[in-house]
């Protein structure tokens, strides 16, 4: 808990900033005006210090707060889950296999069904590149046709609890850990964080977390490092975007393929496995045609292509070349911890030990990130809202 924090000045600041999300949804953090970014991180350390100080902020007399998981999750099912129940919003989880989709109903169909009492759609699609944000839009648009059309008496938001792109809620939560971590948002300008591939035995892993990372960090004025073996790097674009915010910011963006010079000086470090864009493009493809054994010879080839960086991983020697010896180290778990939970992976036991505690408190900040998410998106007023709930404390 952070003794010093003060509601009434980060209220106060949140008043000097026009920030913009009421009635919009939250899909891809670099679709959002720097100002929406820094209101919902300022928002949930409201959110955190009502929770720690026992103070409740149900917000919302009536409602439900729907998850659409179409990929498995610990973390972010459990925070939306704690988000909606902390703003006084009943949960309901979808579960495919026991709703009509089964037996051909279209999206735009389920998608009004479930929205007549409905606050918020949180949604996870992240397994196939070109599917999950295209599929959170189409969600979205069947919600704008039934709320002009008078289907749904109000406009729930979506919110993007991770897609083929992004991964909003993570990457959010790593900026709060990272900006409580160094004391200020404003000290970050000029730290070097490492966004960093790591050797994993395992096949697909979604690239929306590096790229996420990489976006939403150069905006904040670091120095930022995408590392990764020829092969690997996200989609062009997002390369761009990373380019351009850095330039905004007055920060830096690199892209190298050696470990050792990323690692050099760094003050946070993010060694995480992704699948390469092409492989990840080939394999959405397979599937839409239904090629089974395509998809088998897809995933050896991966794996065998993986298993030419098992060099990639994130030990004691590395981490010895950061900023003192001491960078943070993160991770949006779970990781594949060398020794631990498998025989070679992205990090070695000890050096995931020694941060293990810290990679907890860095997840810990997700269920008030969504909460911010959901209040700016679904409410008109929602610093009027707290400070009204404060008086009845």
């Amino acid at each position: 808990m952070n003794n010093n924090f003060n509601i009434s000045s980060a209220l106060n600041a949140l008043k000097q900033v026009k920030f913009d999300l009421f009635q919009r949804d939250f899909l891809l953090t670099w679709e959002k005006e720097y100002e929406d970014i820094w209101s919902v991180l300022k928002v949930a350390e409201i959110l955190k210090h009502l929770y720690e100080t026992n103070n409740t902020l149900e917000v919302f007399r009536r409602g439900l707060g729907i998850s659409w998981f179409r990929d498995n999750s610990t973390r972010t099912r459990i925070a939306f889950s704690s988000a909606c129940n902390f703003l006084g919003l009943s949960h309901q989880e979808m579960d495919e296999q026991k709703l009509q989709i089964y037996h051909g109903e279209t999206i735009r169909e389920t998608v009004n069904m479930i929205s007549f009492m409905a606050q918020v759609i949180g949604i996870r699609d992240d397994m196939y590149m070109g599917k999950g944000n295209k599929f959170m839009k189409e969600v979205a648009e069947s919600l704008d046709e039934g709320f002009k059309e008078g289907v749904i008496s109000q406009r729930p938001a979506v919110i993007n609890l991770q897609c083929d792109l992004d991964h909003p809620t993570q990457t959010m939560s790593d900026l709060l850990h990272i900006k409580n971590y160094f004391g200020h948002l404003e000290k970050l300008k000029g730290k070097k964080i490492v966004m960093s591939w790591a050797y994993s035995s395992r096949y697909g892993k979604p690239l929306s977390v590096p790229q996420g990372i990489i976006t939403l960090m150069s905006r904040f004025g670091m120095d930022v490092v995408l590392c990764c073996p020829e092969g690997y790097k996200p989609h062009q674009d997002i390369l761009d975007k990373a380019e351009k915010f850095s330039n905004i910011s007055g920060g830096n963006f690199q892209i190298t393929d050696n470990m050792k010079k990323a690692f050099k000086d760094a003050d946070v470090v993010y060694p995480k496995s992704w699948a390469p864009y092409q492989i990840m493009t080939k394999r959405t493809e397979l599937i839409n045609r239904g090629q089974e054994k395509g998809l088998e010879k897809l995933e050896k080839e991966c794996i065998e292509q993986n298993s030419n960086f098992k060099d990639w991983v994130c030990d004691e020697n590395l981490m010895s070349l950061t900023k003192d010896g001491k960078a943070l180290y993160m991770h949006c778990l779970p990781a594949d911890i060398q020794g631990l939970n498998c025989k070679e992976g992205e990090v070695t036991k000890k050096v995931f030990e020694q941060y293990r505690l810290d990679t907890y408190k860095e997840a810990g900040y997700k269920p008030f990130i969504i909460a911010a998410m959901i209040m700016l998106c679904s409410l008109q007023d929602a610093i009027s809202i707290i400070e009204k709930n404060l008086k009845e404390f």
